[in-house]
């Protein structure tokens, strides 16, 4: 059997007291396909509960289905490989991003390196991949499969991206649209499709999830900027160190004065790890960090908007609320 352990309390663990008993099953199933009779695999299974503190993802998916009515064991699976899914996601961008603390521990990249890392990853993807075909629906496979593919292909565009002093806004919202809000997007559809609930419905916590995602990443990239990595528990000013741009810094460079933005790609574009507090001077003294909490807020109140088409009940206030701490949170 694999490691029993539970993850680290976190701000939202008795927010989601009222799928307490779903997020339970979805628990069992996610330890139960990771079984491993080798010690080994067993040890880093073991060590993913440091990686897996929100739960966030298989939570909208379990809100979402008791928002539409109802929740069915095929919920539990696909909660579970959700978590799976955002999990890998981790795994790998903290070998990417060369992250040494993840939730106050050494990321596994930083105990175990780059192979096991890397495999431990893609072993998360196939178990996920396996779960989703023991539901019996293709279409759960095919909106996986595509949600995941958008996730990948959001973090290669990144990659590509890095060191393109001009990116845009646009093509940045494109980016986070890929790599994390087609995941949450794609909870949130599972979730009211499994309820059977209405076209109408489906669609709109669709959009729900998307917003909310969007809403989450640019509070993330200003987190990096901004937080400390002894609340947010994790490696941060990594997209600064990789020379990925995001919304503060995009901000930044297309406001500023001509010499201001010279010191700031010449900064930008310098080696070593000292990027966050030298450049944190310039973002205070412009409106970038402002103007990307507005965006986050636009697009929290956006998913706000779209929970209008649900009926009343404690699982759409729980989502409600969800838009606002996406946006408040320190870590």
């Amino acid at each position: 059997m694999i490691s029993t352990s539970v993850a680290p309390e976190s701000p939202l663990t008795d927010f989601f007291g009222p799928i307490r008993d779903d997020l339970a099953a979805a628990e069992r199933i996610f330890h139960q396909e990771l079984a491993s009779d080798v010690p080994f695999i067993r040890e880093l299974v073991g060590y993913l509960v440091h990686y897996r503190g929100k739960r966030l993802r298989p939570a909208l998916l379990l809100l979402s289905a008791r928002a539409c009515g109802r929740v069915t064991p095929q919920h539990h699976v696909l909660a579970a490989v959700v978590e799976m899914i955002h999990t890998a996601t981790l795994v790998h961008d903290d070998v990417l991003d060369e992250a040494t603390m993840r939730r106050h521990v050494p990321t596994l990249h930083a105990r175990w390196g780059n192979s096991a890392s890397v495999l431990l990853g893609d072993l998360l993807f196939t178990h996920a991949f396996y779960l989703t075909s023991t539901t019996g629906s293709a279409e759960a496979c095919r909106i996986i499969g595509e949600a995941t593919n958008r996730v990948c292909g959001g973090e290669l565009r990144q990659i590509g991206e890095r060191g393109n002093l001009t990116l845009s806004e646009e093509v940045y919202h494109e980016i986070i649209r890929g790599k994390t809000a087609e995941l949450t997007a794609c909870c949130c559809r599972l979730g009211a499709l499994f309820a059977d609930a209405e076209p109408k419905l489906v669609q709109a916590l669709e959009r729900y999830g998307l917003e909310l995602g969007i809403a989450f990443q640019i509070g993330d990239d200003l987190l990096d900027l901004v937080g400390t990595e002894n609340r947010a528990g994790k490696s941060l000013g990594t997209d600064l160190e990789q020379r990925k741009l995001t919304l503060p810094v995009i901000r930044l460079l297309r406001t500023a004065s001509a010499e201001t933005s010279q010191q700031v790609r010449q900064l930008l574009m310098e080696s070593g790890n000292h990027k966050r507090d030298r450049l944190l001077p310039y973002l205070e003294a412009s409106d970038a960090l402002g103007y990307a909490a507005r965006e986050a807020e636009k697009h929290a109140a956006a998913a706000r908007d779209c929970l209008a088409a649900l009926p009343e009940s404690p699982f759409k206030s729980l989502l409600a609320e969800l838009t606002r701490r996406v946006v408040k949170r320190q870590a």
